[in-house]
């Protein structure tokens, strides 16, 4: 087996194998504690107001356009 041909693979068997063991020896990551209070308040008046409802009206294009704007494609 000729090792310069196959080096891309030997390296990605390299880095898969040193990633793996590094997390199979790795200390599980300390929690962190957050001491800042909550952005979000709960009875903002925001939350109260009805859901919007955009509606999009526009007019559907003729042959004529379809066949331009696939021509400069």
């Amino acid at each position: 087996m000729n090792i310069a041909k196959n080096m891309e693979f030997v390296f990605v068997a390299a880095a898969f194998v040193g990633v793996t063991m590094a997390n199979a020896f790795a200390a599980p990551a300390a929690p962190l504690k957050v001491s800042a209070r909550s952005a979000i308040v709960a009875k903002a008046p925001v939350f109260q107001a009805p859901m919007m409802t955009i509606v999009v009206v526009a007019k559907r294009p003729t042959v004529a356009q379809k066949a331009k704007r696939t021509a400069t494609v």
